[in-house]
């Protein structure tokens, strides 16, 4: 088979019935197969001791601990500067960055996969979840309903046991509608790998699950693991957690948003008191860097000591509190500003404006709230628009940029966020 680079597009996970393979070899746990993809066959010596699983002491996995001190300490300081940012915050105000923090999780996990969530569908299934007030003009979205529940379920539910029964109803709220080539809400029928299209009539497979054979007696010995791993340091167990169950693979597809919805789930195992550490949002920042992570992790001649995967999840985790530090951030300068300028003449147009631009945060409008967007957003002439954002630099609500055509208005946010 041809070897190139990892592609930076994302790997497709491929489900195989074992049409036309002798089927006492695709149910044998034996790794000496064939298998086919996309047109090619895989020849035996490139499937025997490829991958992690093919180790006679799996799931044995081992780490170094003197290398992991660095990047755990890092991870667990990020965590309780997060911690102790949420703790200013008051309980509505908390809910509400929550629902920011969960919404973009939602997002970004199918995000990952390839697919499209609309923001203000996952904002509105996050909501209803929370019990908090939906908007009315969102799109129902059944997949955004889907994701939000499986969310809510490993956030709010954090003591419940992790059962099959728990993961298989997370499969079928990702998949609301039947779909032919997917066994929705049960394991796989057949044999799956991960591979990168090279070309029509060639593929790179970088990684092969179990077989369908072994995929009971293997999730059964995790979710023993996962519900009495408590000793395991709670970040360590996440990250293991995540190699653990990707590698299992015990889905047609969806074990990508199922996996990391299970890695939140240990998160807030971990850390009870905090949780808006979401993991999503950062490893599709780092999408190319999380497949090369994991390909090397899963590969054989790692062996089973899982140092370095631990390595970069860990470094990933204490990046991935930054995020929901700048909303809470945002969330505070926003109770400021109103605690500064409540007592100013503000009409509903104005008082929509600054939510509008408080809510983007520092950068996060684009241009600043123009006279045109002014109008558009309010509804209004733009000579009133004019009148009303001229009142508002006037009162020191807004900072007049630039001149002329190219006049612009942004919040004072030097004087809302503390510099650090």
């Amino acid at each position: 088979m041809k070897r190139t680079r990892l592609s930076p597009s994302k790997p497709v996970a491929v489900h195989h019935s074992g049409e036309g393979l002798d089927q006492n070899l695709l149910d044998s746990p034996s790794p000496k197969v064939l298998c086919r993809a996309s047109g090619i066959l895989i020849p035996k010596e490139q499937i025997q001791d490829r991958w992690i699983w093919q180790h006679a002491d799996w799931p044995a996995f081992t780490w170094q601990w003197d290398q992991l001190v660095g990047p755990l300490g890092t991870a667990h300081q990020a965590l309780g500067r997060l911690q102790m940012a949420g703790r200013v915050l008051s309980p509505k105000a908390f809910q509400e960055v929550l629902a920011e923090v969960l919404t973009q999780e939602g997002v970004s996990t199918s995000a990952i996969e390839g697919e499209h969530i609309n923001p203000a569908s996952m904002a509105a299934s996050v909501a209803r979840h929370l019990g908090l007030p939906v908007d009315s003009n969102a799109p129902f979205d059944r997949k955004a309903e889907g994701v939000g529940a499986v969310l809510s379920d490993a956030m709010q539910n954090p003591s419940t046991p992790l059962s099959l029964d728990r993961l298989c109803r997370w499969h079928r709220a990702l998949f609301p509608k039947s779909r032919p080539d997917i066994a929705i809400g049960m394991l796989r029928p057949g044999l799956v790998h991960v591979e990168t299209r090279v070309s029509e009539e060639e593929s790179i497979v970088h990684f092969m699950a179990v077989p369908r054979a072994q995929l009971e007696p293997e999730l059964d010995r995790f979710l023993e693991w996962f519900n009495s791993s408590s000793s395991t340091d709670g970040l360590v167990r996440a990250g293991v957690a995540h190699l653990w169950f990707v590698t299992i693979h015990p889905f047609d597809d969806g074990n990508g948003r199922i996996t990391r919805a299970l890695t939140d789930l240990a998160l807030s195992q971990a850390h009870d008191s905090d949780p808006i550490v979401r993991m999503s949002s950062r490893i599709l920042q780092v999408r190319p860097d999380y497949y090369a992570a994991l390909e090397s992790a899963q590969a054989f001649r790692q062996g089973l000591d899982i140092t370095p995967w631990l390595q970069w999840f860990l470094t990933q985790v204490a990046e991935a509190c930054t995020q929901p530090e700048q909303i809470i951030q945002r969330s505070l300068a926003k109770g400021t500003f109103w605690a500064r300028y409540n007592d100013k003449q503000i009409n509903e147009r104005q008082r929509k404006a600054l939510n509008r631009l408080l809510d983007a945060g520092p950068g996060g409008f684009e241009g600043g709230m123009t006279t045109r967007k002014f109008a558009a957003l309010t509804s209004c002439s733009p000579i009133t628009a004019s009148r009303d954002l001229a009142d508002l630099a006037s009162s020191g609500c807004l900072i007049v940029v630039g001149a002329g055509r190219s006049t612009s208005y942004i919040i004072p946010w030097d004087s809302l966020i503390p510099s650090k």
